[in-house]
């Protein structure tokens, strides 16, 4: 509460400047994969209702390039291949910058990527905004969104030990499977040896758990701001980005 005569402290940020530290922590690490599965999920979902193409996921992408090719839909099969080789692209990408960043600037070098999804994101929004040929943007908009997903994903991949993946939920809900089948197992006989022992990893199912919700949630939050404000939305997850990345650069050039 503010007082009279007494000077209110400002928020404490130092919990915004973890989340994209160099020196990473097992808590930085779930925020982080918590806020990107978010955005992803946002960005898949509100992507398919500007584009309708989900660009989050390679699988489907890949599948659409062999029907096309099978159908002679050579432009689709061009479209596709510009799509995967985007999403490579975007991956690749995070890995120069992050390594750079790493020889120049180190602790930024995990902000160094998100920053620049965050202004790709504002360029898909005011692309979104300006244009009038919906076919171009189309042309345009779907390799920009796969570029951001291959660098998103590339991101928390090397940031985490390629313990978290973030833009898609194949993997996460496989692995949940295999911990969910550990837990139900059981481990009822005691003469069993103890290399033998089923244990579900708990921790691991907690955070997959945590990940896939936080998809699903920015998934509808997307859809209906995409679908309510338009491209304009795509400034808010941009912010979001910014948020936890601007400190940490602005504390490596300092």
């Amino acid at each position: 509460m503010f007082v009279e005569g007494k000077i209110p402290k400002p928020p404490n940020l130092g919990f915004v400047r973890q989340v994209a530290a160099h020196e990473r922590t097992q808590a930085a690490d779930v925020l982080l994969g918590g806020v990107l599965a978010f955005v992803a999920g946002a960005i898949n979902a509100g992507g398919y209702l500007a584009v309708g193409q989900y660009t989050s996921h390679m699988s489907g992408i890949v599948s659409a390039i062999a029907d096309n090719v099978v159908l002679g839909a050579f432009g689709l099969f061009a479209a596709g291949v510009g799509a995967l080789l985007a999403f490579i692209a975007g991956a690749a990408c995070s890995a120069i910058l992050i390594n750079w960043g790493r020889r120049h600037h180190e602790k930024s070098q995990y902000a160094l990527p998100l920053s620049l999804e965050a202004l790709l994101l504002l360029a898909f929004g005011i692309l979104g905004v300006a244009s009038r040929n919906a076919a171009f943007f189309v042309f345009l908009a779907v390799p920009l969104l796969c570029f951001i997903m291959g660098l998103q994903n590339a991101t928390i991949t090397k940031l985490s030990g390629a313990r978290i993946r973030t833009t898609h939920v194949t993997g996460m809900v496989t692995d949940i499977g295999i911990e969910l089948g550990k837990l139900a197992y059981g481990n009822r006989n005691a003469s069993v040896p103890k290399e033998l022992v089923v244990v579900a990893d708990l921790a691991k199912l907690r955070l997959l758990g945590l990940l896939l919700g936080m998809f699903l949630i920015g998934g509808v939050i997307g859809a209906l701001g995409f679908g309510h404000l338009g491209y304009v939305f795509s400034a808010p997850l941009a912010g979001l980005l910014l948020l936890i990345c601007v400190p940490q650069i602005a504390r490596s050039f300092s």
